[in-house]
This record gives structure tokens, sequence and C-alpha cells, in this order.
């Protein structure tokens, strides 16, 4: 019996865990690197080892410190959690060589499945549809679209589209360079990238004495970057003999490889309705909770019960019921090519209601590093029907509080309520579309219904702003103190927020009038039904609205039943001073500086669009591109060298009057 497991892992993955175990008596150990030395799985851990260094490559990716942890903490199993050592079949060994339960599949079904060239000739074997492999030493323009892979890891990283055989060389180093930092293996291969495919998988499970479950299908076709976004379960429009065929061929594919415990098989399943075996993953899965919904089991506690040696329950899985759906809510800027922030987390609170779930490794005053993965939380909705889940996780987004860096969230919103999602319209070009309508603000109106439109809301959400921040500044002066600065009751005054923390967020004025015995009064005829420091109510066109009001150093925070906002206080007066030189190339994030372009040196001369400088955030690696064509006058970047957001890299100069100051593009 397991009476005590490691996690080698972090964030919410090992928080999920620590769960389980909590109800089922174990307790607990968590391994932490030192940027991770106050996070909430180490605060929910009963015993917690340091890892010495904040990159994953000298802490959570070595094998060696991991098990040195379990040993000297006194664990008896380990549990890899997903991503970083999950599918490395020599640390699988290395937990079982020093006496230690293994909470995974077998180390030989790993090796078989870790290399995804590897696994694609065994699953031919076992009659698994496969989509034909392409060398990309020979590829032709026949060829294209070509999509580019790691052989050792998922999560998107070492993935790229390629669309011209010109770029296939460049894309090849820069999808090895990501893959090697990511799992420490720089193997490539490439496939053919099928145009709005779906990304389907089925959840399996196998016990060590011969039951496999195929415990439904998830479809997880809305990704970023190749990295899923929102996944549900049962996949949606699939109909009963393709369900079949997926699922015989996942059960195929585990029988091949002698597996044992929770693994994923993947596929690709084009518009056409003809599936292609992707990759079978190791390991549980992200998005494992929409199963664990929809079939009413705890997988952490069937892997933990089979690696005990147990059996399944049943000879076959439970009944399924109802639909789930998660989303995945990240810290990061969609509008801004998805850059990734980071900084203080100050408050995450998702609704409590039935049918929801959270599943996080923040809490508010946590803070958002720069060396994982950009994850904050994932929120599922289970109901029964896949109209009614959809409608309650965009709901319970809605109404979260979330203040601190931006987020996904009005994205995830957006995205769940569209046409396309609604009506189960799915592939995995679907940002590919939609994603500057998803993310465009400032749109004029309403929709008819009695709610504002993008721009009258932002605005009304600034009027509470200011009518709070006026009545904290009555609260902090007192009735009876009138400074001879202030302004005449009669005279409106003013307050200018800026929508977002951004410098081109749009700015709003609220003028009001502040009266001595009530409370002040907005100039554009909102009548103010209460007003407090943090609680603001307005009526306008009969219909009564609350806001909350929440402000944290230089930024406001808007809540309200339909959306929330951020606003940054500006002073009555801008600063003529407040200048960026022309032509200034700047950190869009924090990171570290990993290449600048052959030849980059002060003189240089240099085109518009050319990649300058590369920077590694969140294990993915980011372009900074010129502004425009023109000669490099100054260059601050150097690998190895880390960097803070708007940190200056370089110059060029002689650059057209009409070109942007700066510009980033993430390599795609």
């Amino acid at each position: 019996m397991i009476t005590a497991l490691l996690v080698a892992n972090r964030g919410e993955i090992a928080c999920r865990i620590f769960r389980t175990c909590r109800e089922l008596g174990i307790s607990t150990v968590a391994v932490y690197s030192d940027a991770d030395a106050d996070a909430l799985h180490v605060r929910d851990a009963d015993i917690a080892v340091r890892l010495p260094g904040a990159a994953a490559a000298d802490t959570y990716l070595r094998g060696d410190l991991v098990v040195a942890a379990a040993l000297a903490a006194g664990a008896d199993a380990v549990h890899p959690g997903y991503g970083f050592l999950s599918e490395n079949a020599g640390f699988a060994r290395a937990v079982q060589d020093a006496g230690l339960v293994w909470v995974g599949p077998p180390v030989k079904a790993i090796e078989l499945m870790a290399s995804k060239t590897r696994a694609k000739e065994l699953m031919a074997a076992a009659d698994v549809p496969l989509l034909a492999p392409v060398d990309p030493g020979n590829a032709t323009a026949a060829d294209l679209p070509l999509l580019l892979k790691a052989a050792a890891g998922g999560g998107g990283r070492g993935m790229r589209i390629v669309r011209e055989l010109d770029a296939l060389p460049a894309e090849l180093t820069a999808a090895a360079a990501e893959a090697s930092s990511a799992f420490g293996d720089g193997e490539v291969f490439a496939e053919p990238y099928v145009e709005r495919g779906r990304h389907v998988e089925v959840q399996v499970m196998a016990d060590g004495h011969g039951a496999v479950w195929a415990l439904g299908t998830r479809d997880c076709s809305l990704q970023r970057r190749h990295q899923k976004v929102i996944e549900e379960a049962p996949a949606p429009g699939l109909d009963d003999t393709l369900r079949q065929r997926l699922h015989d061929a996942a059960v195929a594919a585990a029988q091949a490889v002698g597996y044992r415990g929770a693994g994923t098989v993947e596929f690709l399943v084009s518009s056409e309705g003809r599936p292609y075996f992707l990759e079978m993953n190791t390991r549980l899965q992200v998005e494992h909770p929409v199963t664990e919904a929809v079939f009413g089991l705890d997988l952490v506690a069937l892997q933990l019960r089979i690696a005990e040696g147990g059996s399944l329950p049943a000879a076959t899985p439970p009944p399924a019921s109802g639909h789930a759906v998660e989303a995945r809510l990240y810290a990061e800027d969609p509008a801004r090519d998805w850059q990734p922030q980071t900084g203080e987390l100050l408050t995450l609170d998702v609704p409590e209601e039935p049918g929801i779930r959270l599943d996080t490794g923040y809490t508010g005053g946590d803070s958002i590093g720069v060396h994982y993965d950009p994850m904050l939380a994932k929120v599922i909705a289970h109901a029964p029907t896949r109209t009614e889940a959809v409608r309650l996780l965009a709901r319970a987004l809605e109404r979260a509080r979330i203040h601190g860096p931006v987020t996904n969230r009005e994205l995830l919103v957006r995205s769940l309520r569209h046409p396309d999602f609604v009506a189960a319209r799915l592939d995995t070009g679907f940002y590919d579309r939609h994603l500057a309508a998803l993310t465009e603000t400032g749109a004029p109106g309403g929709d008819g219904d009695g709610t504002p439109g993008d721009d009258t809301a932002r605005r009304l959400a600034a009027t509470a702003a200011a009518l709070a921040a006026a009545s904290a500044a009555r609260s902090l002066a007192g009735p009876a103190r009138f400074g001879a600065w202030r302004n005449l009751p009669s005279q409106p005054q003013t307050r200018r927020y800026r929508a977002g923390a951004e410098p081109d967020g749009a700015v709003y004025e609220i003028a009001y009038r502040t009266g001595r015995g009530g409370p002040p009064a907005p100039e554009t005829g909102e009548r103010v039904v209460a007003v407090g420091p943090g609680a603001v109510t307005l009526e306008t066109g009969g219909v009564t609205r609350h806001f909350t009001v929440t402000v944290h150093r230089e930024q406001t925070y808007v809540d309200t039943t339909s959306g929330s906002y951020t606003f940054t206080a500006l002073p009555r007066f801008t600063d003529p001073a407040e200048r960026t030189e022309p032509g200034s190339l700047l950190a869009p994030m924090p990171g570290t500086v990993v290449r600048v372009a052959d030849g980059l040196a002060p003189g240089a001369s240099v085109e518009a669009g050319q990649p300058l400088i590369w920077l590694e955030a969140m294990k993915m690696e980011h372009r900074v591109l010129s502004p425009a064509s023109g000669t490099l006058t100054a260059l601050h970047a150097a690998p190895g060298l880390q960097v803070e957001v708007g940190a200056l890299l370089a110059v060029v100069q002689d650059a057209p009057a009409e070109a942007p100051a700066h510009q980033e593009e993430t390599t795609p």
C-alpha cells in the first residue's frame, strides 16, 4: 500500500493529486524550485523538498534530484503528473530502481510511445489509422503544408506549421531548440498538416489484469499555439460508427504496448470524418476532469489503485452521464499574440456553484513568474446537456473575480458563446479565423436586450470607479475637512481612467458633481442608488446595476455580474516627457534572451520585419522584429540576458515616420 506520495510536478496538477491523496489517507510530498518556494502546491503538501534553482532544466527535469527528494522525505511512491518527467522512461526506471512505487505505465510502454515516430510504426502494426510521415530532408512543395512536432513531448512545444518550403530549415531549427528546452530531446518529425481537422481523443484506463477501459471521447480542437484552450466530453457530433472506431483503436493501442494506468490516445479527425492516430500520451492529461465529471470517476484514485496492484472496479466502465466542458485560464494576452503575463495575482475567485469545479495552483497574493507555463487554473462545468454545460461555464467565468496580470478570461467567455462553438462547428483553425473578432474591444451600441455594448459598459464601469474613488476620498477627509484646494461643490470634478494596463487603452474621462449632503452625481445622468469605496449601484435607462470596485496600487478593478474591467487611474494632465524613442525595440514580456540575429551589431543594416532578437518566456520562444528598415544604432541584448517587460533591447533609426515604435511576433 502507498502511504506517502511524492508528486514530481508543480501547480494545479500537484494540488489536484494531493486532494485525492487526502481523501485516501495518503500523506503528500511536494518538490519545489526556488521560484516556487511559496507556491500553493508547496503550502498544500504535508512535506516539501527544495530543488535548488529556478529553471525547469535545473529542477523539475532533474530526475536524480526528484528521486533523492522522495527518499529523503520518506515517500514510498512517485506520481509524475503531466509534463516535465511524466513520459520519461529513464525517470520511471530510476523511481523503481530506488524501491519506490511508480504511479504510471510500465517503463516499456513509455519507451515504445515516448518517440512519436516509433509509436506510429507500432500503431501501424496494430492496424490503427495513421497519417503518412514526411521526411523533412526530402520534402517538396507538394507535401505542404507540413506540421513539425517534437518526438519526445507534447503541449504544443516544438510544433510548427510550415506552409512555404523556404521556411522549413529555419522552422526545423526553432522547433528542435524549443523541444530540447522543454523535454531535453530535440528530435523533431514532420507529417501532413490537415486543414480544419478536429482534435479528438480517447481516455483509456488499464489495470495489470487484462482489463482496458475506453472512457469515451474528448474534443480538444480549440487550441492556440497547438496548446488546448477549451476541452469537452463527450466529443460532439460524432456518429456511433466513428465513435466506436475511435474506442476500438484506442484499446488496440493500449493493448499493443501492454499498457497499465491512465493514458490518452489522440486522433486527428478530418473534415470528412476520417480519423488518424496522432500520439499516445502515457500519463494523465490536463483535461482529465471532463472525463471524471461525465463518468463520475476519480482517475487519480484509479491510478493509485492500479499502481498498488489492484484491478479496475469492473470489466466495463460505468455509464456516462451528461456533458462537461473545461476552460484553461491563462495569464496571457490573446489580443497581443498570446503574450504571457507575469506579476502578482491579486485575486482569483470563481463562484462556487453546483456543477462548477476549479482546479488551480494559485490563490490571491501568489506571483506568476517567467519560468513555467502560464496556466493559472482550469474551470470545469458539468450539466445534463452540452448547451447547459457551456452556458454554465461561460457564466461562471464571467462572474469570476480575477485581478492582476491580463488573462484570457474574456476570450474564453466569448469563445463559449461564439455561434460556431455553440453549434459544435469545431476544428483546430477556430482561433485562426475568429481571434480578431473575439479580442475586439470598444464595440459600440448594445444588443437590444438592455445590455450595454462594450464601450458603453466600460464607460459605466469607469463611472463606478470614479464614484467609488470620490467616496473613498471623502471618507478619508471626514465630514468637517474641506481644504481650500477642493473644487466648489457646484463645479464638476473629473477623474480619468485608461482601460486595461497597456498604454494604448481607451481613455475615459468621468465628470461628476459632489454635494455636501449627498452622493456624487455623474454628469452623464446615471442615478446613484448607493455608493461606497468598494461598491457602487447605478441606475440607467431604468435598469439597476451593481459594481464591485477594488483598488490595488495603480490599478482599479471593477467587477459586475456581466463582465469585469481593469482601469489605470491617470493624472488630470498627461506628462509630455513620457515618450519612447522612435525605433526602440522593447521586451514585450519578461524573459531570457536566447539568441540574436547572426552578425547583428550597431551599424548593421536591417529590414522591416526582420527577426533580430529571440526571447524565451514560459517555455515558449518569441521573436522581436525590426519595426522598419534602417540602421541598428544600439544593441542592449545578448544571449543569457534576463530582461523585464519594457526593457530596451535595441534601437533602429531612419525608420519611416509612420512605422510603429515596436512590434513583436511569436513564431508560428
